[in-house]
């Protein structure tokens, strides 16, 4: 497979080639779905909880005597019929929503998420990007760039998940330039996963040559 590199004023600078078995597979839609749920579930963080009848105040003494009285039997206010009482059957904290993900399913929906955003014409090769010091006009002065390119109007325009910057090795200037733009997120391309992917419209590819390096040790590994 061969695609276009583009410069950081958003003007052709020349071809590479891309493996197939990263950038040409086929969609699956039960294997991302299910990788993405899984995903979505592990990043939950339980919070909500109710107190059952053991951990609700009071409750120590009987009510009232066990007969001539002509009410009800009780035994404890904090039974749940009463008002105050514990709760049945609510959400605890303990909860775990921790699901299990194959390392070659999770790969392979990278892989078929990429290989989607491809073929939909959202992601953009660049060669490098340069910038001496950390400075978010200059980069917006890049995205406004790219943005001419064909297909990759909304860079500028979408203000919310609009595209996603991921890079070979971490980069102060670019990481701290790129970060303070809404819509915009920036990334190692070697912690880049399916949700991180499908959570944004584009995707932005530094230093090509180097980051689909990184992939394809992915599919060595």
């Amino acid at each position: 497979m061969e695609t276009t590199i583009y410069n950081q004023k958003g003007e052709e600078s020349g071809k590479i080639k891309i493996p197939k078995n990263i950038f040409g597979l086929a969609w699956n839609d039960d294997l991302v779905h299910q990788v993405v749920v899984s995903m979505q579930s592990n990043k939950r963080a339980p919070i909500a909880h109710a107190k059952g009848r053991g951990e609700v105040s009071g409750g120590g003494k009987k009510p009232w005597r066990q007969k001539g009285t002509g009410r009800a039997r009780v035994g404890s206010s904090r039974s749940p019929i009463w008002k105050g009482g514990g709760v049945t059957h609510g959400p605890l904290s303990e909860k775990n929503y921790t699901k299990k993900i194959n390392k070659k399913m999770r790969q392979k929906a990278l892989f078929v998420a990429l290989s989607r955003k491809l073929h939909d014409n959202e992601i953009l090769f660049l060669d490098k990007i340069d910038l001496d010091k950390t400075k978010t006009k200059e980069a917006v002065g890049i995205l406004k760039a790219l943005s001419k390119v064909k297909g990759f109007e909304k860079l500028v325009t979408k203000k919310k998940n609009a595209a996603l910057v991921t890079m070979p090795a971490k980069d102060v200037n670019t990481n701290l330039s790129f970060r303070n733009i809404a819509g915009i997120g920036v990334g190692e391309i070697k912690n880049l996963n399916v949700l991180d992917i499908l959570s944004s419209k584009y995707l932005i590819i530094l230093d090509t040559k180097d980051s689909v390096g990184v992939l394809e040790s992915r599919v060595k590994a």
